[in-house]
């Protein structure tokens, strides 16, 4: 049985309470396609290699936490933004994108994911740091106190799954006792962290002054990856479509990549 498009946009734009945020994106539906849903894909980014296994599997609905539209808008319809559009307008499928939100949500974000992929303790979690009016980051601790490198080697095993090895800056203490965090580029946060009196910073992507602020304010910065800390939102999305609504057939679609 298929759903209405606007009845699967509707519901996701409520869940993740896009009305709450100001981004640096539209959220919710950005391209519009047929008004019929049957098969949903679920993924990081709006790109090229996405798009094409979205249509490999009869995708009616992207649902992606780095869309199309930035900004002020699409200035140009060139280049590879044309290729993405005619991807989905040629074949009727549409495109919804969920940035901040799905940083922010306390059950289905990137950060809750993060979080939990590195085993933080549920109790005592708050959030901290201001993007755009709203505490996105996440501080909290272990049960128990770890050493650097034993927080290292968790981070190195939830996030990366054991294959690469983070970017680190070990400037903070031996023992790591609170951790501060906020998936993809926020290492603007550093400050903030410090302030919430995290001994340890995850982050996904790094600007060149990071790691020298990192050893001012004697904190140990680690870079997971962009990528690697933003898969749990869409992951996370694509579980509840399928809870949501039973006869859609939704999958997740990785594109690694090491940023």
């Amino acid at each position: 049985m298929t759903v209405h498009l606007r009845d699967v946009v509707a519901y996701r734009d409520a869940t993740l309470e896009i009305d709450r945020f100001r981004d640096y994106a539209p959220n919710g539906l950005q391209v519009e396609g047929a008004p019929e849903v049957d098969t949903v894909v679920t993924g990081v980014s709006a790109n090229q290699a996405l798009l094409e296994r979205a249509l490999e599997l009869g995708a009616d609905l992207v649902v992606v936490h780095h869309g199309l539209i930035w900004g002020g808008g699409i200035a140009r319809v060139t280049g590879p933004t044309a290729v993405r559009l005619r991807q989905l307008l040629a074949s009727g499928v549409s495109l919804a994108a969920y940035h901040l939100p799905l940083d922010k949500h306390a059950r289905l974000g990137n950060n809750t994911g993060l979080a939990d992929a590195i085993g933080l303790a549920l109790a005592g979690r708050e959030a901290f740091g201001d993007v755009k009016g709203v505490a996105l980051g996440l501080a909290g601790g272990w049960p128990q106190p770890l050493s650097r490198d034993e927080a290292l080697a968790r981070i190195t095993a939830g996030v990366l799954g054991g294959r690469a090895a983070p970017f680190v800056f070990p400037y903070g203490p031996e023992v790591v006792r609170r951790v501060g965090l906020c998936s993809g580029a926020a290492g603007d946060l550093l400050e903030a962290a410090a302030a919430e009196r995290c001994d340890l910073y995850l982050t996904g992507e790094l600007s060149e002054r990071a790691a020298e602020l990192a050893r001012e304010l004697q904190l140990t910065l680690v870079a997971a990856g962009h990528y690697a800390t933003e898969v749990f939102g869409p992951q996370r999305l694509a579980d509840e479509l399928r809870m949501h609504f039973p006869s859609l057939s939704v999958h997740f679609v990785g594109v690694p990549t090491p940023i």
